[in-house]
């Protein structure tokens, strides 16, 4: 018998065509088994279903459509999450939703099981990209962040700079574990000229943004980056790979601005989006409120320089690999001339360097820490 213990994550905001977060379930889970324990994953879904996985049991509950999300769903019924929950009878609970979960960590503390709260974007970031003040976004996100270090063991920041939020409350049960990139599947090599051919001409600068298209990414920068260069003569075409409430607007945007963009949609094959990343000359990462951004490291990972948000944490993960510019098109726009300005090879070894520092079995290991569990498990009766 495995002596390991049994990790329950509960996770909202997860759809069939969501990236980021979707990709650090799956890794951490499967991380998890390979150390030696029993990752259970609960995430809404239209139906009921239960199935095993190389990520360990994947549990869907039905979860109601969140109105204008692009599909997102959320566990509503707590009761039922709470049955589910006293039946698997956790050794561990890891939760990555603070708003709609955050009743978890009570819970936690009745049943005497240790729960940590995994912080996958600042309060104040998405509070300012949704349009409040900065005052009134920094206030709302002080008190929940205080309620939400109140009610779990410990919150794991994916950066220092996500960090940062809870430092300003004093909270001191926070601790820091980065996320990885798949450092196999996304290289170099995967680049593929006929890729690269499909979208650009040999001529062109290919700029890929691979996003979720809604208003918290600020995918919009990307086409303003776009036209602002075409305006200065340089010849680049954009690569959209995302799906999200604002395609339709964006579409309509890059048609009546004649802006030479092409929208692929959600890509569900990860080797095609990785060979479409190394195909790329500059990948663009404008999301303000970003705390890590896994589409960005991935392109790293593949030897393509990424230009990324000054506003978020983007700066601390691509560091010299990539560029930093403000929140506009033009600033976008130079970013990608100063990266263009670089030798080719040397900016793609560049990027290539910096992924390496953070592949999935370093976060692993930091995440199990934060759960005190042991990264290797032996069997029981064993030397």
């Amino acid at each position: 018998m495995s002596a390991g213990l049994r990790i329950v994550r509960l996770a909202n905001f997860v759809a069939p065509a969501s990236g980021g977060l979707r990709t650090a379930l799956r890794e951490l889970g499967t991380g998890y088994r390979a150390a030696g324990h029993e990752p259970v994953l609960i995430v809404p879904g239209e139906r009921f279903s239960d199935a095993d996985s190389a990520q360990g049991r994947v549990l869907s509950l039905p979860g109601a459509l969140l109105p204008g999300s692009g599909g997102y769903r959320v566990l509503t019924e707590r009761r039922r999450l709470a049955r589910l929950l006293e039946e698997l009878r956790p050794d561990r609970l890891e939760v990555s939703d603070r708003t709609t979960l955050r009743w978890t960590g009570e819970w936690a503390r009745r049943a005497r099981v240790p729960a940590v709260m995994v912080s996958h974007e600042t309060a104040h970031g998405v509070l300012r990209t949704w349009g409040l003040p900065e005052g009134a976004a920094r206030r709302a996100a002080d008190v929940l962040n205080s309620r939400t270090a109140h009610a779990y063991a410990r919150v794991v920041c994916t950066t220092e700079w996500a960090e940062r939020e809870f430092v300003r409350i004093g909270a001191r049960n926070v601790v820091r574990a980065p996320l990885g990139a798949d450092l196999e599947r996304c290289r170099p090599g995967a680049a593929d000229s006929g890729v690269r051919g499909r979208h650009a001409r040999v001529d062109e600068i290919l700029l890929v943004m691979c996003t979720r298209l809604s208003v918290e990414k600020r995918p919009g920068t990307g086409l303003g980056a776009v036209a602002e260069l075409r305006r200065r003569g340089v010849p680049v075409r954009l690569v959209v790979a995302g799906d999200g409430p604002l395609r339709t607007r964006l579409e309509q945007r890059a048609r009546t601005r004649r802006l030479p963009v092409d929208f692929l949609g959600h890509v569900v094959d990860r080797d095609a989006l990785a060979a479409l990343q190394a195909a790329a000359d500059v990948c663009l990462a404008p999301g303000p409120a970003e705390t890590f951004g896994l589409a960005a490291l991935e392109a790293l990972a593949c030897g393509t320089p990424v230009v990324v948000s000054a506003s978020s944490a983007l700066p601390e993960v691509v560091g010299a690999a990539g560029a930093v510019a403000g929140d506009s098109g033009a600033a976008f726009a130079d970013a990608v001339r100063e990266v263009l300005a670089r030798p080719t090879r040397q900016r793609r070894e560049a990027a290539r360097a910096r992924a390496e520092c953070f592949g999935w079995g370093t976060a692993v290991e930091a995440f199990l820490a934060a759960h005190e569990a042991p990264v290797r498990v032996r069997e029981r009766g064993t030397a």
